[in-house]
């Protein structure tokens, strides 16, 4: 049984206010769970990715949508982390993204593959600055020179 903790929108106050549009902001969403929603996708057929269903990840983003572990929901970095994502749905659409997601997935793995590159790389450079950046444009052009 999945524990439900709550749902709410990215504070418009906070630092990474500087980072996103409001727009971006104000239409996602974080759940918090006991445990996150990772899809079976070796009962789907796709065995080769049996790997990641087996972990027991701290957040996962769907759409427009995080999902985070409480000890988790107040960590501005992996705020920042699944907003990326968000992002790169918004850009790719599903379909691309899930496609992309998935290549990634079985050519590098979970933490090489690019979007979760692109990600990571995001993320530290937001626990790294003390200036905001636009990390929307960041993800469409990292898109455009992978896509």
């Amino acid at each position: 049984m999945l524990a439900f903790h709550g749902q709410h929108a990215f504070a418009l106050g906070s630092a990474i206010a500087l980072y996103f549009t409001a727009e971006t902001l104000a239409s996602a969403k974080v759940v918090i769970m006991d445990r996150l929603p990772v899809p079976p996708l070796s009962s789907w057929g796709l065995t080769q990715f049996a790997s990641f269903e087996r972990i027991d990840p701290d957040g996962i983003t769907y759409l427009d949508t995080c999902f985070l572990k409480p000890h988790q929901s107040r960590n501005e970095a992996i705020h920042f982390h699944e907003l990326i994502h968000v992002i790169q749905w918004r850009v790719l659409g599903a379909e691309r993204f899930l496609r992309s997601y998935a290549d990634g997935l079985e050519r590098f793995g979970y933490r090489d593959s690019p979007l979760e590159v692109m990600a990571y790389d995001a993320e530290a450079r937001f626990v790294a600055s003390t200036a905001g950046f636009d990390a929307e444009e960041l993800v469409a052009e990292n898109l455009a020179c992978i896509a």
